[in-house]
């Protein structure tokens, strides 16, 4: 029996369903995690063999004694994974520590953690990207921002949009330095949509599942600001995006992981090619965020827990049959009198809602405090949900998602 070491199975709340995936297939699924055994959900109990409790898992060493453990009770590990961005690195260290063989060591990381690193890559896959400079001295980042006119300042090691502020004249860069940070980069601004290509590759590199999704309003906004978020899972994925996410999968060297690579679609011509073209913003190594394995499935009338289980375990996965449909999320923030309250677009939307409940407070910053998850078949059903849904009692429909 093969060991599977999963890495905080209880958070995200949904990826037990990963664990549970994997046990159907007869492997032995052993979870480690900062939650008491007694706190931890039953459907989590339930989808894993046995579970270590460490007190953080920051805390290197607690961590290692948890997989040294399990190593001694069952034998050498074959898998450890977390699907986890903040866990990544983590991961790689103890694959490297316990002779892991499957997925990323210490040495893949750069290219896959490091924003400037991501650009060769995506470079040698002839994928364009934005121009940056390493954000170290105030007078490279002034001529940067002359030349470019209009820039991003992000964290090189860092997680989705968090720490990301624009930067539109030597006035905002005075005050980014004036309580700089070290390891940042400046980023040209490119006006576009963000588009994902989400995959499931094979241990050979080739992809068996893929869709992606589009987050019509700026992430970088919505955190800033607490704007309301939103995104969907698109029904069909665009042709020339599959190419790209493709190559990318190449150039990266993805082995045996379920992805979310991120590109701009061009909403002008530019540096980087013509309006509609398609240029990278960044990798990551993990599913995409937080429900969104979850609306695959409802998008794709498929089970993408159930197709990464088989991945790990080497079978091939089942036809997806149904329906496929644009899956949808609104994220609202507390505090905001919406037109609209919970009851009120739970009833105009109630066919087509999937879920709705609040967000781990976790996730919050990014995708807002109360998610609403609804499927149609067409764009513009799509994007009046959208303006319905985060329309202010008073306000017209705002057009600037659109």
């Amino acid at each position: 029996m093969k060991n599977f070491i999963f890495l905080s199975p209880n958070f995200p709340e949904n990826y037990w369903r990963f664990c549970a995936a994997l046990r159907e297939r007869g492997l032995r699924v052993l979870g480690i995690g900062d939650c008491p055994y007694d706190a931890l959900r039953e459907e989590v109990r339930r989808s894993l063999d046995e579970y270590y409790y460490v007190s953080s898992l920051e805390h290197y060493d607690e961590v290692y004694s948890a997989v040294a453990f399990f190593a001694f009770k069952y034998g050498k590990p074959d898998w450890l994974e977390s699907n986890n961005e903040y866990w990544l690195e983590r991961d790689a260290r103890l694959r490297d520590d316990f002779n892991v063989a499957s997925g990323f060591h210490a040495a893949d990381m750069p290219p896959v953690k490091y924003k400037s690193r991501m650009k060769e890559r995506y470079r040698l896959a002839g994928i364009p990207v934005a121009r940056f400079c390493y954000a170290d001295h105030y007078e490279t980042c002034r001529d940067f921002l002359r030349e470019a006119g209009r820039a991003v300042v992000k964290p090189d090691n860092g997680v989705g949009a968090n720490a990301t502020y624009p930067i539109t004249c030597e006035a905002d860069l005075r005050s980014f330095f004036a309580s700089y940070h070290e390891g940042y980069i400046m980023e040209e601004y490119i006006d576009g949509t963000i588009c994902s290509y989400d995959a499931i590759v094979d241990g050979e590199g080739t992809p068996v599942f893929e869709t992606g999704n589009v987050t019509p309003a700026s992430l970088m906004n919505i955190v800033n600001e607490q704007r309301e978020s939103m995104f969907y899972i698109v029904r069909k994925l665009d042709p020339r995006l599959r190419a790209l996410g493709r190559a990318a999968v190449k150039s990266f060297g993805v082995r045996s992981r379920f992805i979310h690579f991120e590109f701009f679609r061009l909403s002008s011509d530019c540096s980087l090619g013509k309006e509609g073209d398609y240029a990278a913003l960044e990798v990551n190594m993990r599913p995409s965020g937080g429900c969104s394995p979850d609306m695959m499935n409802y998008a794709g009338s498929t089970d993408v827990y159930a197709r990464w289980a088989d991945m790990i375990a080497g079978v091939p996965p089942a036809p997806d049959r149904g329906k496929k449909q644009i899956c949808a999320f609104v994220g609202r923030r507390r505090g905001r009198d919406y037109a609209l309250s919970r009851a009120e677009l739970l009833v105009r939307y109630g066919s087509h809602i999937r879920e709705y409940g609040d967000v781990d407070p976790a996730l919050a910053p990014a995708m807002g405090d109360e998610r609403f998850i609804a499927c149609f078949d067409r764009a513009e059903e799509v994007y009046s949900f959208f303006h319905e849904a985060i329309r202010l009692r008073g306000a017209p429909v705002r057009d600037d998602y659109a």
